[in-house]
């Protein structure tokens, strides 16, 4: 299976949000490359807010070129076999730690939202991970800095798309 055709299988499995889930399918339809950084009319991409293991602080990066305090995610890769693949890759990547779990029942939300050109939309698939015990972050090239925030200390850091994605990771929890 591609992972066009995983994009797709997810998206129709996804509950609620039902009619920005139908604009990320019509995107696919009218777009058979809407999952790769290369398609400027907007692309899917995957991203997971991480949880440490006591569930009571998310990690986010400072982005470096949004300057914004944000979950780890970003484009999707050829040797992405899954949505879920990408999430936990990007996580992986930008938190610095290995022992990473997404967890279960798929995205916790989507998110679509505007990008500077040359892209105009990001089609974001979020998903949530778990920390295992004793993980150290390490900062990425892609962030100017890494923090572990408690629940409540979200709202005045970051924007309504992460504050929507912990409210939806926290009662997925």
């Amino acid at each position: 299976m591609s992972l066009y055709d995983d994009a797709v299988l997810v998206l129709k499995g996804h509950e609620g949000q039902d009619e920005l889930r139908q604009s990320y399918l019509d995107h696919l339809a009218a777009h058979p490359d809407g999952i790769w950084k290369a398609c400027h009319s907007g692309h899917v991409t995957a991203s997971a807010l991480v949880i440490d293991p006591e569930r009571s602080r998310v990690l986010l990066t400072l982005h470096r070129k949004l300057r914004m305090w944000l979950q780890m995610g970003g484009h999707c890769e050829p040797g992405d076999a899954t949505l879920a693949a990408a999430a936990l890759r990007e996580a992986t990547e930008e938190s610095g730690m290995a022992g990473l779990t997404l967890l279960p029942g798929g995205p916790v939300r989507l998110d679509r939202h505007p990008i500077p050109p040359p892209c105009h939309t990001h089609y974001d698939v979020q998903y949530a991970a778990l920390a295992p015990p004793g993980a150290v972050e390490a900062i990425s090239d892609e962030s100017l800095d890494l923090r572990w925030f408690s629940y409540e200390e979200v709202a005045g850091v970051a924007d309504g798309s992460v504050r929507q994605l912990l409210e939806a990771t926290r009662a997925r929890l």
